[in-house]
């Protein structure tokens, strides 16, 4: 799950420290942060967003093979989700189904609904040797924000709802977008693209979540 920072969505943070972006407009954005939240129960879904560490955010996903109604519905509970998170994407593997899919609308907006995408299978087939350094978020690690490099435009290959393949080059916003949810469904979380003095920086909310989990699982099943 993406946190946006800059705007009323809050799935993923786009403030880059490379930027030239007020002091004080920075500090908004990061304020911003504190009101992200896990939503839990959602209606009209029994799915929850798994929190690290999790092991099925690390488990293999596999393909998407049947262009269905139920494929339909567990798009429309992802998207449902993703906008009780305020969020602008969000990527199976955090809903506990391990499956290359993963839906986004760069809008953060229900209501602009012609922005929404349902990627199927998708594929970075290029990436710009040009990136940039911005401050991102995830659902799975609430309570923080990290910095993380990634490329600034890509070429992509997915499938719709159909099934039929579509490309589209994605630049910026919309490219991180894309980057931070795909690396979801390779089983790679974004800590793991931090370097090493973010690492550090954000290690003690790391071992709060693992303790929280580890307690979680010695109540049972139902506590996770």
């Amino acid at each position: 799950m993406f946190f946006l920072l800059c705007t009323t969505a809050c799935a993923f943070s786009a403030t880059s420290p490379s930027t030239s972006a007020p002091r004080q407009e920075r500090a908004h954005r990061l304020r911003l942060s504190a009101d992200e939240i896990n939503p839990g129960a959602v209606a009209g879904t029994n799915l929850r967003i798994l929190e690290y560490p999790h092991p099925l955010l690390r488990a293999p996903n596999a393909d998407v093979t049947e262009f269905d109604d139920e494929l339909k519905q567990l798009t429309k509970e992802m998207f449902d989700i993703m906008y009780a998170s305020r969020g602008v994407g969000l990527a199976a593997p955090q809903l506990g189904i391990n499956k290359r899919l993963m839906v986004f609308n760069p809008e953060g907006d229900p209501k602009k609904w012609l922005s929404e995408l349902v990627l199927c299978n998708p594929e970075i087939e290029e990436y710009s040797t040009s990136t940039a350094l911005e401050e991102e978020g995830c659902l799975s690690f609430p309570g923080f924000t990290a910095d993380v490099m990634r490329s600034q435009n890509i070429q992509v290959k997915w499938q719709g709802l159909n099934g039929k393949v579509k490309r589209k080059k994605l630049r910026g916003w919309e490219a991180r977008i894309f980057q931070h949810e795909y690396d979801h469904l390779d089983g790679t979380l974004y800590v793991d693209r931090l370097g090493e003095g973010e690492r550090s920086r954000v290690k003690c909310h790391l071992d709060d979540l693992i303790r929280s989990y580890e307690k979680e699982s010695l109540a049972g099943p139902a506590a996770l």
